[in-house]
């Protein structure tokens, strides 16, 4: 990660992530898919609930990048022992994570679809669906923090398998569940959770049996507030921007709902769509991160940039290919989910207007991984807030007041904010750290 040359290095480490991000895109939109086989009900009892496993998946990924940030750094500095430590805390994270949504998928599912709606219906599936879900969700927590951790060490193709593994698993067993055994919404969660036990099996199977950059120590683990502190300083924020997402989502349904339960199943769709492109750009993160954060580690000024460029116009060429498929066949990609005359109606500009935020969303995307990967979290969190609580929700507010399609232009406006956010950050941060990396060290 500190001399090979940059593209090929990026592409290399990129390019599996990307693949696996790609093939979890996919379980997305098969997942919500087979749901819409049932009923529009269905499909909106899902679309209720994916703000809570928004919220699990922040603090899943969110600890998992707080953990990928400090092994990369560690390593950067020649740290061997505080690299193991911080993987080895991983695993205790993602315990303690998952007893905390277990308890909620326990005792509040209900409540939760009960302050959305009064169709018994949508409340019976969405509580079924969502206390699977959350109470079996000790495979994605532990398997994500394994998983960046060896991402930390330059390893892209395990991780790439891991999450090819719960994704495919998945998409086999939804018809089975769902259809042949007539279990519906339930049975959606239940091959959901299936698929993340399966990658956690062969993640640890992996992790325990090959030799890697760094080592987990089980037997001889102390535990220590220093490193989880280190691993949260990024990581808190990472949740938090993640967590940001479950509350605007949360905050738009609210405002959806009040034109009618397909516009709630329209933006739920929208979701599925777009990480067919967003995904890829978040794989390719994945590979930034820990070039940036090793060389950022060793004060390499010039390939910690480079890697900034080249990732960032990689993301642009993604984001621009989303933004013509989705102005081009925005019925098409609507009619996978069986959708209705009304639901074309809507979904139609819905597509198209909010896609146009794709590009500036790849620049904002980028810098915040660079933000994460020195260790400056906060600031990856103060972009997120501009962008999903400070300007995107009070403005689908204000716009609700026009029209439903007047909605979906808060989203690129509140892009174009956010990217202006994350340039005067940057240049901030350039002027007191970057320009400086490699006269004097600085604190990772």
């Amino acid at each position: 990660m500190g001399t090979a040359p940059m593209l090929p290095l990026i592409i290399s480490m990129a390019l599996p992530a990307m693949f696996s991000m790609m093939v979890q895109a996919l379980y997305n939109v098969v997942d919500s898919y087979f749901v819409s086989k049932i009923s529009e009900d269905a499909l909106t009892a899902v679309s209720l609930a994916y703000p809570i496993q928004m919220l699990l998946i922040a603090f899943g990924m969110g600890t998992a990048v707080g953990i990928n940030s400090l092994i990369s750094r560690r390593l950067g500095e020649g740290n061997q022992e505080a690299a193991d430590s911080a993987a080895s805390h991983g695993i205790l994270l993602g315990l303690v994570n998952w007893v905390i949504f277990a308890l909620f998928g326990l005792f509040f599912t209900q409540a939760f679809f009960q302050a959305y709606t009064s169709a018994e219906n949508i409340i019976a599936m969405g509580s079924d669906y969502l206390g699977i879900v959350c109470i079996y969700s000790f495979g994605l927590f532990i398997e994500a923090n394994i998983e960046k951790t060896l991402q930390a060490t330059g390893n892209m193709i395990w991780p790439m398998i891991f999450q090819l593994t719960g994704a495919v698993t998945n998409i086999i067993l939804d018809p089975i569940f769902i259809f042949t055994l007539d279990m519906g919404v339930a049975g959606a969660a239940i091959a959901t959770v299936i698929g993340q036990i399966a990658s956690l099996v062969l993640s640890t199977i992996i992790l325990l049996t090959q030799e890697h950059a760094v080592k987990i120590h089980l037997r001889s683990f102390r535990f220590d507030w220093q490193t989880v502190k280190q691993i949260y300083i990024v990581g808190i924020p990472a949740i938090i921007m993640q967590a940001i997402s479950s509350v605007m989502t949360l905050a738009m349904n609210a405002i959806l709902v009040s034109f009618s339960k397909t516009a709630v199943a329209v933006f739920g769709i929208y979701f599925k769509l777009q990480s067919f492109v967003f995904m890829p750009v978040f794989g390719l993160t994945q590979g930034l991160m820990p070039i940036m954060g090793y060389n950022f580690g060793a004060h390499n000024r010039r390939r910690m940039l480079s890697s900034l460029k080249i990732g960032s116009v990689i993301g642009l060429l993604i984001m621009a290919a989303g933004t013509i498929v989705f102005w081009a066949i925005p019925d098409q990609l609507l009619l996978i989910f069986d959708a209705s005359s009304e639901m074309l109606r809507i979904g139609r500009p819905a597509l198209q207007y909010i896609s146009l935020c794709f590009l500036p969303a790849a620049l904002g995307i980028i810098s915040s991984t660079l933000f994460q990967a020195m260790g400056r979290g906060f600031y990856s969190l103060i972009v997120s807030v501009m962008r999903q609580l400070v300007v995107l929700v009070p403005a689908a507010w204000l716009l609700s007041n026009i029209s439903l399609t007047a909605v979906w232009f808060a989203f690129p406006i509140a892009e174009v904010v956010s990217l202006l956010t994350s340039l005067v950050l940057f240049l901030n941060l350039y002027r007191k750290v970057i320009r400086n990396l490699e006269a004097s060290p600085v604190e990772a």
